[in-house]
């Protein structure tokens, strides 16, 4: 178990790491305790709309469109720990300008609009730099492990956060969460100034030559890199989409208050902790099918959450589908950056931002238009649907193009694997 754990965890050893995996949990709970009061607030402030609740989403992640490239092209021409330094400070002031809003009451509908498109705005640069900042503080042979533990110092907030917000809300309203947020927001700027900036691993000086369209062409020629980057695309259109339609489901359908849907967030989160620490131990890049399994996993446990019949079932299916959730996108991201140039990275991780988190604009007033005339249940299951379909299609694309074939193992317990085609020699030819 020891042996486990120290492998598990290996690169909090590093403390650089250390130190930003600590003020990314303190700032996380925060983000995650401003979602769940945001949410609800807008519930409150629109009479249970869901479209307007997926306005606000589509507000909060639009900017990542226009934005997300160019911070990428910013992490591959400046100090990336400068420039998250300045993120967190622009976070912290929007976060106070918000709380003080709803503390004295004259919050509206449209300054929660205004300031989830300011927040997203600032998101859409930090991301990125970001996501391209964990590839400094560890070495190549850690990057696996550093990436998971990030994965899962992102849902333990998710776990923690809305836990939190629910019993907050109840207790005293959605305004404390907002300030309470502003100082979460603090806590990972003094951790990245006391960070040791000679052991950072630079693997190339700083260049003004960035473009974007560089960065893009390089993805376009790398089959590896553009084959999980489409899929992510879709799955993230259609399937993630759940700050929208848990919320909806359990204030419309089930009939809860905020505890219970911070619970249902909650079931969702500890199934991504899961999944993030469950590919910690990986060292070395993950093959194509682990990426492409998972996400058949994540879209057939989807539809089935979509038609689960009441709240606790829904709870629980939720757990395993946060699970596959965070173990395609993890695998999805350590395949990515193991497998770029220390030069595009940058870049190349901004796109990965881009149809990761981008495509929630898009997707949340579909999603949310869906949900408010047919019922938020089919917001669930046609996201799944969709996935589930898109998955097995680049599945059998790539089995084909491949020559490899699908195995199923029964005993001593069942295991799916892929059966690689086998070489034939080539024939000898008689000599004179």
């Amino acid at each position: 178990m020891r042996a486990r754990l120290g492998t598990t965890f290996q690169s909090l050893r590093v403390r650089n790491y250390r130190l930003f995996a600590s003020g990314q949990i303190l700032k996380l709970i925060g983000v995650w305790m401003q979602f769940i009061a945001q949410d609800w607030l807008v519930l409150e402030l629109s009479n249970d709309s869901a479209y307007a609740l997926g306005v606000v989403t589509a507000l909060q992640f639009a900017p990542v469109l226009l934005l997300t490239l160019y911070g990428g092209k910013l992490a591959d021409r400046h100090d990336k720990r400068r420039l998250l330094i300045g993120a967190h400070g622009v976070f912290s002031v929007l976060a106070l300008g918000l709380g003080i809003l709803v503390a004295t009451d004259t919050v509206t509908l449209t300054w929660v609009f205004v300031f989830a498109a300011l927040m997203g705005t600032v998101n859409a640069i930090e991301t990125p730099v970001r996501q391209a900042f964990v590839s400094e503080l560890v070495t190549r042979e850690l990057l696996p492990n550093a990436l998971s533990l990030s994965a899962a110092t992102f849902n333990s907030a998710r776990v923690i956060g809305p836990a939190l917000a629910g019993l907050a809300i109840a207790l005293a309203g959605t305004g404390p969460v907002f300030l309470l947020n502003t100082a979460t927001y603090l806590a990972p700027m003094i951790f990245l100034l006391r960070m040791d900036v000679s052991h950072l691993h630079r693997e190339q000086k700083m260049t003004q030559d960035t473009r974007i369209r560089d960065g893009l062409r390089y993805v376009w020629h790398r089959g590896d890199l553009l084959l999980p980057i489409a899929l992510l695309f879709v799955v993230g259109l259609a399937g993630f989409n759940f700050q929208l339609t848990l919320a909806v489901l359990a204030k419309t359908v089930f009939g809860t208050g905020a505890e219970q849907f911070g619970l249902l967030s909650t079931a969702l989160a500890l199934g991504s902790v899961g999944g993030a620490l469950a590919g910690s131990g990986r060292r070395s890049r993950p093959s194509v099918y682990v990426v492409l399994g998972a996400a058949v996993g994540f879209g057939a446990l989807e539809t089935l959450v979509g038609f689960a019949p009441n709240f606790w079932s829904t709870a629980l299916l939720l757990i395993p589908t946060g699970f596959f959730m965070i173990y395609f996108a993890q695998a999805t991201n350590q395949r990515i950056q193991l497998g770029t140039d220390a030069a595009y990275r940058g870049r190349v991780m901004a796109l990965f931002v881009l149809v990761f988190i981008g495509t929630t604009p898009v997707g949340a007033p579909a999603i949310g238009w869906l949900s408010e005339h047919f019922g938020p249940r089919l917001g669930i299951w046609a996201g799944g649907l969709m996935s589930l379909v898109a998955a097995l299609v680049v599945l059998g694309w790539q089995l084909r193009r491949s020559g490899a074939r699908i195995g199923l193992r029964l005993l001593p317990l069942p295991k799916l694997y892929v059966i690689a085609p086998r070489e034939v020699p080539a024939p000898v030819t008689a000599q004179g």
